[in-house]
């Protein structure tokens, strides 16, 4: 009798446990993405986070267990999306790692999970008739930089290795889209920036001086997606999902037969195919589209915590171990089949065998 009861009230216990992880089950998994859209609905690109979105990957993994996809883009960059994370309004965030470093550094709990966009320099440009042409000549000069990005830090790092500090400039802190209004109109004198002065210069508006990438792997700039760690606990197999299928998209942004394809897919950004081919030129895709998390980002990922401190950019120092969370990636890459796909980088950047 009593051995019957336990089996009954074991077949309960179960059910129940079955009833309240259905009932848990999120309606919507939301995703942050640290810069501006563009479109209707918007969209953005340079990265295999932003391919998963533009080719419905996530909301394809997803379906099946009848859970939405939000994309919700910030303006703000990455601290806004540190501000809605901090305020549980989205579950994962795609944002780079300067931001990323200093939600940590102020309580934020998260857990990294790949990357997405690795090994990205910025640029500075001038207006074209500017008698700037170089960096330790910025000295004094009014300078557009986007603060508290992972740009910043990069430009920081650059000054450093040139002699200067902000302190030597006369910074304006302006987002992407204002950086480059700023430039075309002569606002400023220059400005750091990413990918998207590409077309200010075909157009005749900007002449790149400088690409940070010429520096060394030091000098460049680290994106991936992380979670909250509560949607985690509670969702750990719709995180499952949510990264094989971002894998999936590094995968298919990383071959080199989709190259012309993959910038084509990333113009809906608003940006066109033949910035994506600048930006991209003389790259291997793999390289700069893996989602691994290799010595090299783990090495950059606590440079930037380093001279996050260094900078006075947050009060204590900050240690990324027990940070990345691999599990998620191993598995994807173990079902898919692509441990070997991408290269590893070690700490200072060489391949590793």
């Amino acid at each position: 009798m009593t051995t019957r009861f336990a089996r009954f009230a074991g077949a309960l216990l179960c059910a129940a446990f079955a009833s309240i992880s259905h009932a848990a089950a999120p309606e919507t998994v939301r995703i942050g993405v640290a810069q501006q859209g563009a479109g209707d609905p918007p969209t953005f690109g340079g990265s295999p986070a932003a391919t998963a979105q533009l080719q419905h990957r996530v909301e394809d993994a997803l379906q099946g267990d009848h859970i939405k996809v939000e994309w919700i883009f910030f303006k703000g960059a990455g601290p806004a999306v540190n501000e809605a994370l901090a305020n549980k309004q989205i579950d994962f965030a795609y944002q780079g790692d300067l931001p990323a470093v200093l939600g940590p550094a102020n309580g934020l709990k998260t857990h990294l999970l790949l990357e997405s966009n690795v090994r990205a320099g910025v640029y500075v440009a001038v207006p074209p008739d500017s008698d700037i042409k170089s960096v330790k000549d910025l000295k004094g000069k009014r300078v557009a930089i986007f603060r508290g990005t992972n740009l910043q830090l990069v430009a920081d790092n650059v000054l450093k290795e040139n002699g200067l500090t902000e302190r030597d400039l006369r910074v304006i802190n302006l987002d992407t889209a204002a950086a480059q209004a700023a430039l075309a109109s002569k606002g400023v004198d220059a400005v750091f920036l990413d990918y998207s002065l590409f077309k200010l210069q075909r157009q005749g508006l900007a002449k790149i001086v400088y690409a940070s990438r010429d520096g060394g792997m030091q000098l460049t700039r680290q994106a991936h997606l992380l979670v909250l760690d509560d949607f985690e606990s509670a969702h750990p197999d719709v995180v499952q999902k949510v990264v094989t299928s971002v894998v999936q998209a590094a995968q298919w942004s990383s071959d080199e037969g989709n190259r012309n394809a993959l910038f084509t897919l990333w113009s809906k950004s608003g940006v066109p195919s033949e910035s994506w081919a600048s930006e991209y030129a003389n790259q291997p895709l793999k390289d700069r589209n893996s989602p691994l998390i290799d010595p090299f980002v783990q090495a950059r990922y606590q440079s930037v915590a380093d001279d996050a401190l260094r900078l006075n950019l947050i009060r204590q120092p900050v240690s990324v171990n027990g940070w990345f969370e691999p599990k998620y990636l191993d598995q994807a890459l173990k079902s898919l089949k692509l441990e070997s796909y991408w290269p590893r980088f070690d700490a200072s950047g060489k391949p590793v065998a």
